[in-house]
């Protein structure tokens, strides 16, 4: 996918690399980054003490607030920055650890009522609800908000409407289409909407998170010029916004009411956020914590393994640092197209193989990273079972990857091509290849690297007529579940042949695509989960990918920051409950 940021970014059926927005949150799809904890673990706070009303909370981050436009943005939960001023249907529970993965009502009085087979979902809005000028919020709002999305002009945002919603596919959005707009969204009342869905979808109240799904006033929508000034449903209105979100500010809206929000805290008086500046700056700006800095985060900049060694050594700022986990892995992707990777017992002894321990030095250290024997996140709403089909122990099994390869043909060894990227990322850079590289080598396995440029990156390895035979990639989720982690990467319907195809082992099992339809189905979501757990052990026991480790997020916060929380949904600090002194 990246590098750390405040997400990993566009998955499915977007582009890959940039991670996000740089206040949202993240959206599927491979990057260079993210992170997951095990299921026991609790997001740590960088810093305590009661919080309360008024300030500036200052905002310094690399990636600029580009497109703040609900249609444009691809966020999960709602997003970060654009959480506060853009409501959903649902949101993300705004809480610290495994208990922050949980989706929860936020517009509607609940997280949906699905039909018998999950293909009909059904919303009421709560009552008292409004904008930023007073005026009430209703269904029809909600339904304009997500067919303009569907605007050729305001593209950017997730797919997951234009492929689940009847009549989606087709849809050109209303400033091309001058009628009702889709059938498949009907509002039978202003505070109704019921959505019909061309197959079941048990997790559409994650999908519902996303910012399609905030309301837009259609008499008040300007087009690409929206995002200038758009009309805020959440605690906070945008009163500038310069050089297409470099520098955003905002300010109370005076007609949000915690009486329909138990979600937002929205303690400052205002926010600020500065974006464009380079990720060392930033560091050192919160370290400093010199005036106006003090009180400010970062929503999308992590410590690096020399920054983390400095702040170790020094408890005050150690105490400033937020421990994130988001769901989120890094893996070695096979291609079965490209010999020798045919043969599953040679798949099986790179799997074997690995050497972890060195692989997660390479990713700067067991703080930033942890390691990963299965494709699923290590957290419990995604279904993560803990199993390791290979189990090689910290340092690789060579003597088992040995005799594997003899198995295969290859008694005196054999020698394969791994493709990595030239960026320093931690990911899926040179230092991560050479580590892999060193380990398949005591297993008899030479490894030629090949280095490609950050730019072209994904371009080749998630081309079906490039893909190389083993490449360095990674997984990040749009919402904290098994359903948009496995399908994208093992679904063979999902197969692309003339775009980015991210299923690089081209599996199109009819047992694993029928189970995944089978859990689609399931609007119980701890259901759910255990059953992407299975699956994901089924696959797992075919070695088409070996996962390697889940990033860790460690991020500064000023010295007045209080209320730190963080959740396993997002992996970085929710601006929406931080307080200033």
């Amino acid at each position: 996918m990246r590098r750390p940021s405040s997400f990993p970014t566009r998955g499915l059926a977007a582009l890959t690399v940039s991670l996000v927005l740089a206040g949202g949150l993240a959206a599927c799809g491979p990057e260079d980054s993210g992170t997951t904890a095990s299921s026991g673990d609790k997001a740590t706070s960088a810093a305590s003490g009661a919080p309360h009303k008024g300030g500036t909370l200052t905002v310094l981050n690399a990636e600029p607030l580009q497109d703040f436009d609900p249609g444009r943005l691809y966020t999960s939960g709602g997003g970060n920055i654009p959480s506060l001023v853009f409501r959903t249907l649902t949101t993300r529970a705004r809480q610290s650890g495994a208990a922050g993965a949980k989706v929860v009502p936020d517009l509607a009085t609940d997280t949906g009522t699905p039909s018998k087979n999950a293909t009909v979902w059904t919303y009421h809005l709560k009552k008292g609800l409004a904008y930023e000028d007073g005026s009430p919020i209703t269904s029809a709002d909600i339904k304009y908000g997500i067919e303009r999305s569907f605007a050729g002009e305001l593209s950017g945002g997730a797919p997951y409407l234009r492929d689940w919603l009847i009549g989606g596919a087709d849809y050109q959005g209303p400033f091309k289409d001058k009628g009702k707009g889709l059938d498949s969204i009907e509002t039978p009342d202003e505070s109704t909407i019921v959505f019909h869905l061309n197959k079941p979808e048990g997790e559409f109240p994650f999908l519902a998170t996303q910012t399609q799904f905030a309301p837009v006033p259609q008499a008040k929508d300007t087009g690409t010029k929206y995002e200038k000034h758009p009309v805020s449903s959440g605690p906070y209105q945008v009163v500038r916004n310069e050089n297409d979100g470099e520098r955003v500010v905002l300010k109370r809206n005076p007609h949000w009411s915690a009486k329909t929000d138990d979600q937002r805290k929205a303690y400052p008086d205002r926010i600020d956020v500065r974006s464009g500046l380079d990720s060392a700056v930033i560091n050192q700006r919160l370290s400093a914590s010199a005036g106006a800095d003090a009180a400010a985060v970062t929503t999308d900049t992590n410590l690096g393994p020399s920054e983390l060694a400095k702040v170790t050594g020094d408890k005050k700022l150690a105490a400033r640092v937020g421990t994130g986990h988001f769901g989120y892995t890094n893996y070695l992707a096979f291609n079965p197209k490209v010999k020798p990777f045919d043969n599953p017992k040679v798949r099986e002894a790179v799997a074997y193989a690995v050497d972890r321990s060195s692989v997660i030095n390479a990713a700067g250290g067991s703080s930033l990273a942890e390691p990963a024997t299965t494709f699923l996140p290590n957290q419990k709403s995604f279904g993560y079972t803990g199993a390791d089909p290979f189990p090689a122990g910290e340092s690789g099994d060579p003597a088992k990857a040995r005799k594997l390869l003899a198995q295969a043909g290859y008694k005196k060894g054999l020698t394969i091509t791994l493709t990595h990227n030239n960026a320093k990322n931690f990911a899926t850079s040179p230092e991560i290849a050479t580590a892999l590289q060193d380990a398949l080598k005591k297993a008899g396995i030479t490894v030629k690297l090949k280095g490609i440029d950050p730019g072209s990156y994904s371009d080749t390895v998630y081309n079906v007529k490039t893909q190389p035979g083993a490449f360095l990639a990674g997984w990040g989720a749009d919402w904290p579940s098994g359903g948009p982690f496995i399908g994208p990467v093992f679904d063979g319907r999902q197969i692309v042949k003339d775009g980015y195809n991210f299923n690089s082992a081209r599996l199109n099992d009819p047992a694993v695509n029928k189970e995944i339809d089978a859990i689609n189905k399931v609007t119980d979501l701890g259901e759910a989960a255990r059953r992407w757990g299975a699956l994901d052990d089924k696959i797992g026991a075919k070695a088409l990918v070996v996962p390697l480790f889940h990033p860790v997020y460690k991020r500064l916060a000023g010295t007045a920051v209080k209320n730190v929380v963080i959740s396993d949904w997002t992996g970085v600090l929710d601006v929406s409950q931080t307080a200033v002194k």
